[in-house]
């Protein structure tokens, strides 16, 4: 994979006359378009990324940015504010490395060039009614859930949300990366769950036995050959592990498939993200019924497999 190239030597100008938080995100805005950065890390246009920068700088709830939008700013606010639009045009890092913090759900999470930013439909679809055991759920009883695993986990997030989601449930959460794990458990501990979520290092279900699991969640590289040699700037800080699947994307997701059977206990299924996938997918296994749910910003790129598919 390419390497990220050299930041260059920027410094853009700083109007004396913008003293409101709203004056602020209007000027990132502005300066963003211009720069034609790359949004696909948590935000999906200029001006959100904007607002989720200059709350955060300001520790500000970004959920509550219209109540604060007319408030001035110190010269040291505003300093912080120029430097991190400066930072995040003259590097083209992500906006949540920056700032170190990412969101899901509403929920935050601490991020670094460590680990992808969290950005999973499986955050949405476990959020939904499809896991609440009530009509077309595809568990019973989300209070009966006692294991999941959550593989290739990265920051640790989707643990994390699976464990406030199915309140009864122990974590299993893996990663091939140390890295990434040290990141996991700091995420782990600040939610509180480190009683409930254990972190395991190694290569998919190399680490776990022969446990099983009443649900297995992940989101596993899947970006093709073509996929990586075109990433934009901003994907290019991302650890490249965490991110390739090979050259036709499915390289990782062919052998979690070929292995949950093993770790599913019998109305279990599994949940996975694979991005455009899909068509290699449906190629590679024939034999299988995929379930494919969508969220309001995808189609077809997660799948559900129940443990009947395994038989």
């Amino acid at each position: 994979m390419p390497r990220p190239s050299r930041p260059q030597t920027l410094r853009i100008p700083r109007p004396k006359d913008l003293a409101t938080i709203l004056d602020l995100v209007r000027y990132a805005v502005t300066q963003f378009r211009a720069a034609q950065l790359v949004f696909a890390h948590g935000t999906v246009d200029p001006l959100a990324e904007a607002a989720f920068m200059v709350c955060e700088a300001l520790h500000l709830p970004p959920d509550q940015f219209d109540a604060f939008a007319g408030a001035r700013l110190t010269r040291d606010e505003q300093k912080k504010i120029f430097d991190l639009i400066e930072g995040r045009i003259r590097t083209r890092k992500p906006a949540a490395y920056l700032v170190q913090k990412a969101y899901l759900r509403g929920i935050p999470f601490y991020v670094d060039e460590r680990v992808i930013v969290p950005r999973s439909y499986l955050a949405e679809i476990l959020d939904s009614e499809l896991f609440t055991g009530k009509d077309a759920s595809l568990v019973d009883d989300p209070l009966a859930v006692e294991r999941v695993l959550d593989l290739c986990t990265g920051s640790g997030c989707l643990a994390v949300l699976a464990a406030r989601r199915f309140p009864n449930a122990v974590v299993d959460a893996v990663d091939i990366s140390v890295d990434a794990l040290e990141v996991a458990a700091r995420n782990v501990a600040e939610h509180g769950l480190k009683e409930r979520i254990t972190l395991h290092e190694g290569d998919l279900f190399g680490p776990l036995g022969d446990a099983r699991y009443d649900l297995i969640v992940s989101n596993p590289p899947y970006v093709d050959a073509a996929g990586m040699a075109t990433l934009p700037p901003e994907c290019r800080h991302e650890p490249a592990l965490a991110l390739d699947g090979g050259p036709n994307g499915i390289a990782v997701v062919r052998r979690i498939i070929d292995n949950a059977g093993r770790h599913l206990t019998a109305d279990a299924g599994l949940l996975c993200e694979i991005g455009r996938d899909r068509p290699i997918l449906e190629k590679t296994f024939p034999q299988m019924s995929f379930l494919w749910l969508d969220t309001e910003e995808s189609t077809g790129e997660v799948f559900w497999l129940g443990a009947a598919q395994f038989v």
